[in-house]
């Protein structure tokens, strides 16, 4: 596969404490980096302001320690109070290009999940780092979604945009070779590492199947 320049990150992994089930979300975030995870998102979309600071303090510990960067869910105070890589927001959050305006995210990364192909097209697409494109498949984990995009939505998109796309949505060992020849430069995570027995061995495996 080829690597974007600007966005060098190949196995995302989107971690909250209930994804873990009942595992410290902090000893999986560190053993999933130490399989290989690029770039971890902390989504906490239940917590209180000060309970997702408190967890973003402690996972940004961790991957500072690996220089990793560290993307916030949708909480933009959270990622300026710690100096988070930056936010990744969907359709009802705030838009990327309010947050490009803001004196923090300026050089920060801004993911932007993709629901519909006319977002493509818009302002907020243009001044993103990266593209979510969610769901893939679909998933328990998220079901606010509208579009089930499948291999074929993933390559169609693929075509219009030379974006960074990163792909989530019930990708696993299975499928995450498909997701890649699809048009994905990398595949986000969740229940694949978070909910796996061996977090480690469970991103080294997801890893080597990327790089294949």
């Amino acid at each position: 596969m080829t690597i974007s320049p600007s966005f060098p990150y190949q196995l995302y992994l989107v971690i909250s404490e209930k994804d873990c089930l009942g595992k410290d979300f902090l000893k999986v975030a560190e053993q999933s980096i130490l399989g290989g995870v690029d770039i971890i998102q902390l989504r906490e979309k239940k917590a209180s302001t000060e309970d997702f600071l408190v967890k973003a303090l402690k996972l940004k510990d961790i991957t500072d320690k690996y220089n990793i960067p560290l993307i916030i869910n949708d909480h933009c105070k959270v990622a300026e109070k710690i100096n988070s890589a930056g936010v990744h927001v969907g359709n009802n959050d705030r838009s990327p290009s309010v947050l490009r305006d803001q004196q923090f995210l300026q050089d920060k990364i801004i993911g932007y999940s993709i629901e519909y192909l006319h977002q493509l097209e818009n302002e907020h697409t243009k001044v993103s780092d990266y593209l979510g494109i969610s769901p893939i498949f679909r998933t328990d984990t998220k079901k606010d979604t509208v579009t089930e995009w499948g291999l074929d939505g993933l390559s169609q998109i693929r075509s219009l945009t030379d974006k960074p796309l990163v792909a989530i949505g019930n990708i696993n060992l299975s499928n995450v070779s498909s997701v890649i020849k699809a048009g994905a430069d990398a595949v986000a995570v969740i229940s694949a590492i978070c909910a796996a027995e061996n977090p480690e061995k469970a991103a080294f495996e997801l890893k080597n199947q990327i790089l294949k």
